[in-house]
């Protein structure tokens, strides 16, 4: 990382609170789609970043800086653009959609009527008996995917997907131009960022769900109860009493532990054989405390662990504060201005090329970039000791290369190694190779050009050393097609940069 200390690296790494990941990605996504600088010019650039040093202070932290930073720019971005504190709004999380879906599964489970002929509970049938088996398939499923999944993000099932889309409005903003690619990748950056912490805040409700289900079906159950009579019966084609006394000792026996009371002899039960029947008081007391101990205490703990993964990851939500995005914001406000260096080989950059490089540099890295352009190195002279910033002074280093040169492992592929030996412990190395010359002299010869970067291509990726191609002659112009050039030019260092830094 370029500029900083251990500190913030150490903050670097570090997660941040729900509301303030959504601004920082909000405010990343419209900054890095704007391109071509007009949105958000690089004088409102430079005004958030300043305003947010001197809230926080010169000893606030990196992450307090950032947070300020995004909460400021997006208040001035909002004003501007009434899009996108609606995107925002949008993709927050629905906290209301949890309490119905709860609150929902409770009447569901109170509007239950019966278990089956009116008044008349037929100690075979659902929906009890079926709500024990669809909860015990569920807690073998979650023992499977958290044996075969361990240490890795499983995917949610059917269910969380439905809830999360409900409750976090993870759909896409519309819009045209930069401002809607911004919206979208917005869109897109959140819902990648928050997935595992939807994930845990879906399971808890979910788990909530089940449990208040189950209590509501007792609670029915009961409340109609003291009204009326409930009969207790059985029938069954195959089966006989001794057949269903084996099946509901086993079904029933976490509730006969429960409560002392065992399930009744097999004559017993022959006697309530259909169409006779029995008060079904010890049945409801049976069929509740079984529920109580297979369904609503074990979703109620599930509920709980949710809830304790669900807290952690909404105060540490990940953001990539090693992308170059974020590293110019840091090193601007930790360590000063970004230092670029730039070391030639077997180039003598011309002035139009210089124009442009510091034009590109200065769009890529921030208006107070400091550029250094070192002495170009001879064909030949790669084994000479290679300028680059000293031990300390960790930067991004370039190495610029002429098109029309054909790339020598022998010595374009050994300066390259002299380079990445001489780098300071947190510097990043990319290359250019700057097509001016190439163009003046070949114009449109593509498949020539084709050829060439190939080449260049091969070598770099044998040296592990990012590679991008520019035109430096004509990012100097001040024509519209030359800001296009820089701004995708710009766009390309970004990507080198974040590679460089893998």
């Amino acid at each position: 990382m370029t500029g900083l200390d251990a500190a913030g690296c150490q903050a670097a790494r570090a997660g941040f609170a729900e509301r303030t990941a959504l601004d920082l990605t909000a405010v990343r996504a419209l900054e890095t789609a704007d391109r071509t600088h007009t949105l958000w010019t690089d004088a409102d650039r430079a005004w958030a970043s300043r305003a947010a040093a001197e809230v926080v202070g010169e000893g606030g932290s990196l992450q307090a800086f950032l947070a300020e930073r995004a909460r400021l720019a997006l208040a001035r971005l909002g004003e501007r653009f009434k899009a996108l504190p609606r995107a925002v709004r949008a993709l927050c999380w629905r906290p209301w959609l949890g309490t119905v879906i709860v609150v929902g599964a409770f009447a569901a489970g109170v509007a239950i009527d019966r278990i089956g002929d009116s008044q008349r509970i037929n100690v075979l049938a659902p929906p009890v008996l079926t709500l024990l088996a669809w909860n015990l398939a569920v807690y073998a499923l979650l023992a499977i995917r958290f044996v075969t999944s361990y240490g890795d993000a499983a995917p949610p099932g059917p269910l969380r997907r439905a809830v999360t889309s409900l409750a976090g409005g993870l759909r896409k903003p519309l819009g045209a131009g930069e401002l809607g690619t911004a919206l979208a990748n917005f869109a897109s950056d959140w819902s990648r960022i928050v997935a595992p912490l939807y994930a845990a805040r879906a399971a808890r409700i979910l788990h909530l769900a089940a449990a208040l289900l189950a209590s509501g079906l007792l609670a029915g159950l009961y409340l109609r109860g003291m009204v009326f009579e409930y009969r207790a019966s059985w029938e069954s084609t195959f089966l006989d009493a001794g057949n269903v006394r084996g099946l509901l000792a086993s079904a029933l026996a976490p509730g006969a532990a429960l409560t002392g009371m065992a399930v009744p002899a097999a004559e017993a039960l022959a006697a309530i054989r259909a169409p006779a029947g029995e008060n079904a008081a010890r049945w409801l007391h049976l069929m509740a405390a079984n529920v109580a101990l297979v369904v609503i205490v074990p979703r109620v703990l599930l509920a709980l662990f949710a809830w304790c993964v669900e807290r952690h990851r909404a105060t540490h939500l990940p953001i990539a504060l090693a992308e170059p995005y974020f590293q110019r914001l840091l090193t601007g406000f930790a360590g000063g201005p970004a230092r670029v260096h730039v070391v030639p080989y077997s180039y003598a950059v011309p002035p139009t090329a210089t124009a442009g490089l510091e034009r590109l540099i200065a769009r890529a890295f921030g208006a107070g970039a400091t550029l250094t352009i070192g002495p170009p190195v001879s064909y030949g002279g790669e084994d000479t000791p290679v300028t680059v910033p000293a031990s300390g002074h960790a930067g991004s280093v370039v190495a610029l290369f002429n098109a029309t040169a054909t790339p020598e492992r022998e010595a374009h592929g050994a300066f390259l190694t002299a380079v990445v030996t001489r780098l300071a412990p947190g510097g990043t190395l990319i290359a250019l190779v700057d097509e001016s010359a190439f163009n003046a002299r070949w114009g449109d010869a593509a498949a020539r050009r084709d050829e060439r970067r190939h080449a260049w291509r091969e070598l770099c990726a044998q040296q592990r050393v990012p590679l991008g191609f520019v035109d430096l002659a004509a990012l100097a112009a001040d024509a519209a097609d030359g800001a296009a050039e820089l701004a995708a030019a710009a766009a390309a260092i970004d990507r080198l940069l974040t590679e460089a830094s893998r």
